[in-house]
């Protein structure tokens, strides 16, 4: 089963090199402030899971900059993950916004989310 998910994972990745989505182009003003208000998002993932391809590819045609953590290589980030958010499920993206921090998980859900950021 290793090797299955192995092979599949390294399809999703090679597809997803070669069709990278391309970012919307804004106003620098605009892309300034989109970024200062996803600065202290997180997103949890592990490289070859499709839901977290998916929510990636998202952020990429949205143009967000938003800081990508393994918690399948990185044990620290595997601990914040179960830790503070309670399990260890990806994708996870970690909100941090006027000093609360919230969780996200379910990547509809995240997309949806930053799409209503970006918007």
């Amino acid at each position: 089963m290793k090797l299955v998910r192995w092979v599949l994972g390294c399809i999703i990745l090679f597809f997803n090199f070669v069709f990278t989505p391309r970012s919307k182009k804004r106003d620098p003003q605009e892309q300034t402030k989109l970024d200062q208000q996803t600065a202290q998002f997180k997103l949890y993932q592990f490289k070859a899971c499709p839901f977290c391809v998916k929510v990636r590819r998202s952020i990429k045609r949205e143009g967000l900059k938003i800081e990508t953590r393994d918690a399948k290589n990185d044990e620290q980030y595997r601990q914040e993950l179960l830790e503070q958010g309670g399990k260890v499920k990806v994708p996870c993206l970690r909100i941090e916004q006027d000093g609360q921090v919230k969780w996200l998980y379910e990547s509809n859900d995240i997309i949806a989310y930053l799409n209503k950021v970006a918007a």
